[in-house]
């Protein structure tokens, strides 16, 4: 779709859908209406290896700017990254190593682009740039903003405020970010709310270096599945964009009511119309909010993995959690592989030659996955989210151990199984 091709109404639309504020409004619309292609700055810290859809928020406003004819320009901030971005955060963030942050970096190039257009984005890495400053580029880039500026921003306000510690490098965050928009000769920078502080800081230092400052471009945040506090991965809050199908729609479903409209508005391209009709049946309780959850849910697994794919991601949760049927697809482990977590009636590790006797639950969910510590494991038994819903040992996980045999299946939260099987189930599946 050309630039020209927009009608005014999908502009508009464009520029209010999801959006809190555009600085200076006018100024971007007056570039936006000139013509020319403008280079539109997004900058990613590969600080950790996932994107979710809460940074799809974003990502499709571009990929929408990129179809008006516009420039994307993505800056990989394997500099910054190795600071990690203080924003929202109350304690210093641990320094990563270059390497840990180019291996994110590549994962996150191959997500980035499930959304946005690869062949219209510019990609540039901070280092660059970077790798020839001097120290006394640093200093002349730091001598151009006072303390009192930088402590404008909350966190570290909050922080010095509060006398805990505040890293002189975490204060050379936003100045390097900015120093980035100076770089590409960004046009316009977009941002989450929580990024406000950083996107301004290199709209004035544009200006301080004889530079069109750009303008600012902040979007909504998207909440996580808990409805409550921001997507992050942090938080375990999140839908990641290559999370299996089944998974990403079981996650959908289990939203708050609550929630619903938000995801529809930030995080699907559902016309606007449709999103207004949907918002006035939740409100009059006309419509069952299961029944948008299930369109949520196919709008969301479509855009990562296909619609077919969304179909039977619907199917298999109807299946599943609907008429309580185990899924057809599961991890499955040899009796023989999980031996070593096998434990007697005290809960001592035993060699024990059964088809049937006690694990060590905990390590097991942790070792294989299916659960990120052995303390996330004990937490998720201890609120009953762990369950044998089929064979040897079926029912509840009361404690640290459980009967398992040829044919069990656990069931780890909502969406989560594994079968134990033995070897002739193996070599015929």
């Amino acid at each position: 779709m050309s630039k020209a091709s927009e009608s005014g109404g999908a502009v508009e639309e464009i520029l209010q859908r999801g959006v809190i504020e555009i600085i200076p409004k006018a100024e971007f619309k007056e570039a936006l209406a000139s013509g020319r292609t403008l280079r539109l700055k997004f900058g990613l810290d590969p600080s950790k290896p996932d994107l979710h859809i809460g940074h799809g928020v974003l990502l499709r406003k571009l990929r929408l700017f990129q179809e008006m004819g516009h420039q994307v320009v993505l800056i990989i901030g394997d500099w910054t990254a190795q600071i990690g971005d203080p924003s929202g955060h109350s304690v210093t963030r641990p320094m990563l190593a270059a390497e840990e942050v180019k291996e994110n970096a590549e994962t996150y190039m191959r997500q980035f682009f499930h959304v946005v257009d690869r062949d219209k984005t510019e990609v540039r890495w901070q280092s660059e740039w970077f790798n020839e400053f001097t120290l006394a580029d640093v200093i002349r880039l730091a001598a151009r903003f006072t303390v009192a500026q930088i402590l404008q921003r909350d966190d570290f306000r909050t922080r010095f405020e509060a006398q805990k510690p505040l890293g002189v490098h975490e204060l050379l965050y936003p100045l390097l970010q900015a120093y980035d928009s100076v770089a590409i000769d960004a046009d316009v920078e977009f941002g989450g709310s929580d990024q406000l502080f950083n996107l301004l800081v290199g709209r004035e230092l544009q200006q301080e270096m004889g530079q069109q400052p750009q303008s600012v471009f902040v979007m909504d945040l998207l909440a996580g599945t808990d409805g409550k506090q921001k997507m992050a991965k942090s938080l375990g809050n999140t839908i990641n964009f290559e999370d299996a199908p089944n998974e990403q729609y079981g996650k959908v479903m289990s939203l708050p009511d609550s929630a619903l409209v938000d995801y529809l508005v930030l995080a699907t391209d559902l016309p606007d119309e449709e999103v207004a009709a949907i918002r006035m049946q939740l409100e009059g309780h006309t419509v069952n909010p299961m029944d948008v959850k299930k369109r949520l849910a196919h709008e969301i697994v479509s855009q990562f993995h296909g619609d077919a794919t969304a179909e039977e991601a619907a199917a298999e949760f109807g299946r599943v959690f609907q008429k309580h049927q185990t899924p057809q697809e599961m991890s499955e482990f040899l009796l023989a592989e999980i031996s070593s977590y096998a434990v007697d009636d005290k809960g001592r590790q035993t060699q024990r030659d059964s088809t049937r006797r006690m694990y060590d639950l905990p390590h097991l969910l942790h070792d294989k996955g299916f659960a990120g510590s052995v303390g996330e494991a004990r937490r998720l038994i201890k609120q009953g989210a762990v369950q044998v819903v089929e064979g040897p040992g079926k029912g509840s996980v009361k404690g640290a151990s459980a009967e398992l045999g040829v044919g069990s299946v656990v069931r780890v939260g909502k969406h989560r199984f594994l079968r134990i099987v033995d070897a002739d189930q193996e070599e015929s599946s």
